[in-house]
């Protein structure tokens, strides 16, 4: 074996890992492990850092997320660093750099698309994988090939201000929009490709309280069954290669620390065989506050003991610390060369070796632009009509239109945490001292961000660069005369002479849009939902709510816009709104999408991706519920409500959006049997019954019932998106495997048992017009991760 083995391109990457860790010290393994921040390698400008020399001298693994305003710098900068790393290293192994990309490559001047919540409510997993294959390529071209992205949690609490990073309450639709990112972004072949990473492993969409960081209580049976279910298909469908940890506890040990989570469930029993990524200052947590760990070396010992790969973002826990550990026989050095090959395997999978710059040349108009109509194609797909009693569509040309609320004027507020206009608001807040000495603030921030961020305010960069329009701007042209009043903030009253104007201009109006809803930041700045923005109480703002009793006290026409990430109960001023439509955080063209729905120029067929609860003394509203359990409880004889006053059921279901047309489903044609290695068909007709084009999502639902512990109520088991011209209908068949159907049973083996098998078809989570059953027959299956099918089959044909 000599030095160079490892570059053998034509050997396996598990095979190269290994020649390359053989070579390697212990300091160098344990520095292999670690994240370094990009300062310490280069300066703004490309030149080397004061202390690059000690820093590259230690040779780390992976460079920590950072962005800048111009893609060209960031190339250069990328490359700087790398070149460092090859040449100026003992073996030169190139870096791992990592970042962003939740809805969009988060860094400036890329594009920005709908936050993932608005991404699940377009119900159109294939227009994810296009703009997962869009950041495949935007990454890859200023040298980044891991992003940190995408968010599989499964949200089943809207007080958790993270709601919003999420595909909704579903763990279906979370792993078919999981499934369908993981294979854009990767792309076909890795040498070609940038890692995903699911986040976070495992739960983290239950913390207690909807308190950001909380424990999560949550049994074996639904870790495993629901809360893993994304990151399963994504390692099984996508080949998902890299997974990060949860902050959380779980059964009382971080997750990050839990050999149970991180190894025993994540590998052996979801295969997956990447590498786990720490969220960042995960070892600090346990020592902070956790209180899991005395101090950095026990930290270090734990993490890696459980099967934490890497740590991020700068050495902790790991590096110096774990080499001195190793050194002194306090950790199994097993564990560390485990973790040395994982992260290294990886690197040889991109072809970093053979590869490690970015693109020489940047053609910085053209990258801008890149990804513009799919991003403004999601927008408009993402809006949710929840109510119209006929005023919508509005007619253009109205005399006077009144734009009333906190989002009438805003802008900024359609780019929250983890998109880069929110990502720069935070880091210049971080930079000028705004969270202190907070983990994770590094001194060399502020000089850093000074030479890379031009002097331009937030509202100025998604203007000018993205292109963004407040709502109140986007509906200018569509009325003779359109007035713009606020009103009043997200949380606060305006004084009085503002909200007088509002009001006035409210009563002299023809129509008012009353643009209501929330924001979410990092850390700053007024906010309703965001990281470490969580909200004891779910009501829209008792603010927003005063002027919606206002506005419609003045007798005008109302159409409310609700512009938010998670789920809020609605005052009584705004259900009885003439209509009411839902936008998420849509990006550049949100306001754009919203303005086309209400004047007819887009037919809406957005979906909610959650339940919508009457009251935050409903929670937990989910559809998905246990059945016997919740609003899918029995009333006991001459009881109306499971509560004594009001409903138990959502305000509006799951899957739930109208249209400015009519649809209707027939002909349910069902497998009647199926054995356990058999699929059954489900088939339909759908037909636009009315008198304009329009797209609906026909959704499948199963109640699979087993015998000896309880399962869901229903369960999505399917899901089409259909575009149909007036009068046209089409046949659907949904092909669902007898190893979709499985669970952990009494046994606890994952099975595929004998069961009847109710089928739901319709057009959200309560609507059950047409019904059906099948049966599954045979003896029980035991299932192995691989055995699984996660996602139903569909295939549509013209009737």
């Amino acid at each position: 074996m000599t030095l160079h083995d490892h570059l053998d391109a034509t050997l396996p990457a598990d095979v190269r890992a290994d020649l390359l860790s053989r070579q390697m010290t212990t300091l160098e393994k344990c520095y292999q492990l670690t994240a370094v921040l990009p300062w310490w390698l280069v300066t703004a400008d490309g030149s080397d850092a004061d202390v690059l020399d000690d820093m590259i001298a230690k040779a780390p693994g992976h460079v920590c997320n950072f962005s800048v305003d111009d893609p060209a710098q960031m190339a250069h900068l990328v490359g700087r660093m790398q070149h460092a790393a090859v040449t100026r290293t003992r073996l030169g192994v190139p870096l791992l750099v990592h970042g962003e990309a939740l809805n969009g490559y988060m860094s400036g001047g890329h594009m920005v698309f709908p936050t993932a919540i608005g991404l699940a409510a377009t119900f159109s997993d294939d227009l994810v994988r296009e703009m997962g294959d869009v950041i495949r390529r935007q990454m890859r071209r200023v040298g980044l090939r891991q992003a940190l992205s995408p968010n599989m949690d499964i949200a089943l609490d809207p007080r958790w201000g993270r709601t919003h990073e999420t595909y909704g309450e579903d763990p279906y639709l979370c792993a078919a929009f999981s499934v369908a990112y993981t294979r854009g972004l990767q792309g076909h072949d890795l040498t070609d490709g940038v890692i995903a990473t699911g986040k976070h492993f495992v739960g983290y969409g239950l913390p207690q309280g909807g308190i950001n960081l909380s424990a999560t209580e949550i049994g074996p049976r639904a870790l495993r069954d629901l809360f893993a279910y994304p990151f399963e298909a994504a390692i099984q469908l996508a080949g998902l290669r890299s997974v990060m940890n949860s902050y959380a506890d779980i059964d009382g040990v971080p997750a990050a620390a839990s050999r149970e989570v991180l190894t025993d469930l994540l590998r052996g029993t979801l295969g997956f065989d990447g590498f786990v990524t720490s969220d960042y200052s995960t070892l600090n947590h346990f020592v902070d506050r956790q209180r899991s760990a005395r101090d950095a070396a026990e930290a270090g010992r734990q993490a890696l003991a459980a099967g934490l790969d890497t740590e991020n973002p700068m050495p902790y826990g790991y590096g110096h610390v774990l080499a001195a550990e190793v050194d002194r026989g306090a950790v199994d050095p097993r564990h560390l060369e485990t973790a040395v090959r994982r992260v290294l395997t990886a690197k040889f999978e991109l072809g970093l070796f053979e590869n490690p710059y970015p693109t020489e040349r940047i053609d910085v108009q053209a990258v801008a632009a890149e990804g513009a109509d799919l991003s403004r194609e999601l927008a408009h797909r993402s809006v949710v009509l929840l109510k119209n009693d006929g005023l919508l569509p509005l007619t253009p040309g109205l005399p006077k239109l009144a734009v009333v609320g906190p989002h009438a004027d805003a802008v900024v507020e359609q780019f929250p945490t983890y998109t880069y206009p929110a990502f720069r608001q935070m880091t210049l807040f971080m930079s000028a001292g705004g969270l202190g000495n907070a983990v994770g603030v590094d001194p060399g921030m502020a000089a850093w961000n000074d030479s890379t961020l031009a002097p331009i305010s937030t509202e100025s960069l998604v203007r000018e660069r993205l292109g963004a329009l407040p709502l109140g701007e986007a509906l200018a042209a569509d009325a003779a005369e359109v007035a713009v009043e606020p009103g009043c903030t997200l949380t606060r009253d305006l004084p009085a002479e503002d909200w007088e104007r509002a009001v006035a201009a409210a009563r002299d109006a023809d129509v008012v849009v009353l643009a209501l809803g929330g924001a979410s930041l990092w850390f700053n700045g007024e906010r309703t939902e965001g990281e470490a923005s969580d909200s004891a109480d779910i009501a829209l703002p008792a603010a927003q709510a005063r002027l919606a009793e206002a506005v419609a006290a003045t007798g005008t026409p109302v159409v409310v816009v609700l512009v938010q990430g998670r789920a809020y109960t609605l005052p009584d001023a705004v259900q009885q709104a003439n209509a009411i439509v839902m936008s998420s955080y849509g990006g550049p063209f949100g306001p754009q999408g919203v303005a086309d729905v209400l004047f007819g120029r887009t037919n809406p067929s957005g979906r909610l991706p959650y339940s919508l609860p009457r009251h935050g003394g409903q929670l937990p509203v989910y559809h998905h519920q246990k059945a016997g359990s919740g609003y899918r409880n029995s009333l006991p004889p001459s009881v109306d409500n499971h509560y004594l006053d009001m409903p138990a059921t959502p305000l509006h279901p799951f899957g739930y959006g109208l249209s400015y047309t009519t649809f209707d489903l027939t002909g349910l044609a069902i497998d009647e049997q199926i054995d356990m290695d058999g699929a059954a068909a489900v088939s339909a007709t759908v037909t636009n019954t009315g008198d304009r084009a329009g797209a609906t999502v026909v959704q499948l639902y199963l109640r699979v019932n087993t015998t000896g512990g309880t399962r869901p109520a229903q369960q999505l088991g399917g899901f089409a998106r259909v575009e149909l011209a007036a009068g046209q209908s089409r046949r659907l068949t949904f092909t669902v495997a007898a190893t979709q159907l499985g669970y952990t049973n009494l046994a606890r083996d994952f099975a595929v048992e004998p069961a009847g098998v109710d089928v739901f078809v319709g057009f959200d989570a309560a609507d059950r017009r047409l019904t059906g059953s099948f049966e599954v027959v045979g003896t029980t299956r035991v299932l192995k991760s691989s055995d699984r099918s996660f996602l139903s089959e569909v295939e549509i044909i013209d009737a």
